[in-house]
């Protein structure tokens, strides 16, 4: 491994072994595919229903924001190539507390994406079949499952978990196919429309930029709808470069490719699809909605499809509502598989009962998979609408994210010797940014979403509690390491929780740019309270050859091409 502490060969570990099979293009596509999932079916129509034209700019805000992030698990990645990593690496700086606290979180939102995809497809669906119904009115309706929709959700869940039980290798290979069938949908939409637009009168018009105003929903709202109109979900599939580290090829090269491709890549199709998509409006539908802030599509289920079909685009509809299936399945699938890879590292560091790492003859966490199929199914039922379950996605999966850059700076401090392969420029300059950045995106979500997040958060204490109490007589239960996480992560979760509060942008907009000064002084005062309190060095050292001596592994693309015969 990249970072070999200690070398030794031990047998146990072999009923949990993952297997190397994904190679540079595939990881990058692991990355893609989760990208582009649902999140562009909806995230054009709800960014332009709370920031009208002006959420262009919310796309390039957020993807430069995840970018910052993604560069610092591109350093981590090919440091520490083990699956599950965004759950790991807090485990090496800070023990078992931190790791447990940000696992947790990390797991919850991870095991929610398959159902928000599913949802995602049986919305478009259910313009052939009652799979959803709509509640509300205007620019508030969303649409949740009938008792039909959640029984096909439980059988699309259950394939998802059927596929990925054979194996990373056939996963990837499904996976492939279906990104480059995703990259040209999403493609034809854009350019298909931009032309439309410009040479017909049967779509909008460069005027539809203007005529209800750039910005009708305030300035505020550019930055509010990157956290809750799907925007930063849409992006958070970069971390399949970093949960199947420990099944490529070449981490040292691989892993910064595929983290840093995938955002910059999305990043500027996202903000193309935006332009297309506030260019395709028509005039009468914008004013049936009174604006943009007011947006709807009567009877129809899919906003990209009713657009095509108000333009006579019949043939662009049908591909749509064929691919509103296919982009939210592949992105289901892809973390259907990281779902289980989560729940895999939280039991190699022993956070839960270890019974949840073992893998199956092909390799896979398959406990873990049949977890997240359960888990899937229970989500459904307190948010039965995509609407409804991406915001907690978002701020639950940055939260996760979040840690990321502090475990930078603690490597950086107790462990300097270690080999980088790909090593951020400016010190603690990106770590602490990328911090920041993780702030601001989780207090754009509002207290309406967060309480929610706090409150599983309670729930998973309650839940280290009970393991404790289950693995008090085992002599291989790790110490909590409470003094060390705890000093920092409750501290930081009290924090985000009061902003979230008493700075809410519905409740208290006049608070909203004194919230940047806020999260900016919690930011800081977290980032140095966590590098002062890091684990030291040889307890450090020890956790690093633990994690790397359970990820025995077959031999990646160097060590073939240097073997014998080749």
């Amino acid at each position: 491994m990249t970072n070999r502490v200690a070398e030794s060969q031990d047998s146990g570990s072999a009923p949990h072994r993952l297997r190397r099979h994904i190679g540079p293009v595939g990881l990058l596509f692991a990355a893609i595919g989760s990208i582009i999932g649902s999140g562009w079916l909806f995230g054009a129509f709800n960014a332009s229903r709370i920031a009208g034209p002006a959420a262009i700019f919310s796309w390039l805000i957020a993807g430069g924001l995840v970018l910052l992030i993604a560069l610092t698990y591109a350093e981590l990645g090919p440091m520490f190539p083990i699956s599950g990593g965004v759950v790991r690496y807090p485990h090496l700086a800070w023990g078992t507390f931190a790791s447990f606290s940000l696992g947790f979180v990390t797991w919850l939102s991870t095991v929610s994406v398959p159902a928000i995809e599913v949802e995602g497809a049986l919305t478009y669906a259910t313009k052939f079949a009652g799979f959803t119904t709509p509640v509300g009115h205007g620019g508030n309706q969303v649409h949740v499952l009938t008792p039909l929709g959640l029984g096909v959700a439980a059988l699309l869940l259950a394939v998802f978990v059927l596929l990925n039980w054979f194996g990373v290798r056939l996963f990837a290979q499904i996976n492939n196919v279906l990104v480059w069938w995703k990259l040209a949908i999403i493609a034809l939409v854009i350019v298909v429309f931009l032309i439309t637009a410009l040479a017909t009168t049967n779509m909008g018009t460069p005027a539809n930029f203007t005529t209800y105003g750039f910005t009708p929903g305030g300035v505020p709202a550019v930055f509010v709808c990157i956290a809750t109109a799907g925007i930063t979900f849409s992006f958070l599939g970069f971390r399949q470069g970093i949960e199947l580290a420990g099944e490529t090829t070449n981490p040292k090269r691989n892993i910064p490719f595929a983290v840093i491709g995938s955002v910059l890549i999305c990043s500027l199709i996202y903000a193309a699809l935006q332009v297309a998509f506030t260019l395709g409006v028509s005039g009468s539908t914008l004013a049936k909605s009174h604006g943009w802030l007011g947006l709807n599509f009567t009877n129809d289920f899919g906003p990209l499809a009713a657009i095509a079909t108000a333009a006579g685009l019949t043939w662009l509809a049908v591909l749509l509502y064929i691919d509103a299936v296919v982009s939210p399945a592949d992105t289901g699938f892809v973390y259907t598989t990281i779902a289980s890879r989560v729940s895999y590292a939280l039991g190699r560091n022993r956070d839960v009962p270890m019974g949840i790492a073992k893998t199956n003859r092909w390799g896979v966490p398959a406990i873990s998979l049949v977890l997240t199929w359960i888990v899937g199914l229970i989500l459904l039922l307190p948010f039965p609408s995509w609407q409804q379950l991406v915001g907690f996605i978002t701020s639950a999966t940055v939260i996760s994210f979040g840690v990321g850059p502090l475990v930078v700076g603690a490597m950086r401090r107790e462990l300097p010797e270690l080999k980088r392969p790909f090593r951020l420029p400016g010190g603690d300059t990106i770590p602490l940014f990328a911090f920041f950045a993780a702030n601001l995106i989780i207090y754009w979500g509002g207290w309406d979403t967060n309480y929610k997040l706090f409150i599983c958060v309670l729930i998973g204490y309650v839940l280290l509690v009970v393991f404790q109490l289950i693995g008090r007589r085992n002599p291989q239960k790790p110490p909590l390491d409470f003094r060390r996480g705890a000093v920092w992560v409750l501290p930081w979760f009290a924090a985000m929780a009061l902003i979230s509060w008493s700075c809410d942008p519905a409740s208290h907009p006049i608070l909203f740019w004194w919230a940047f000064l806020f999260n900016a002084i919690v930011s800081a005062g977290i980032y140095y309270i966590a590098m002062a309190t890091r684990l030291p060095k040889d307890r450090m050292r020890k956790l690093i050859a633990d994690a790397e001596e359970e990820s025995e592994k077959e031999p990646d693309e160097e060590q073939l091409a240097a073997a014998p015969g080749n």
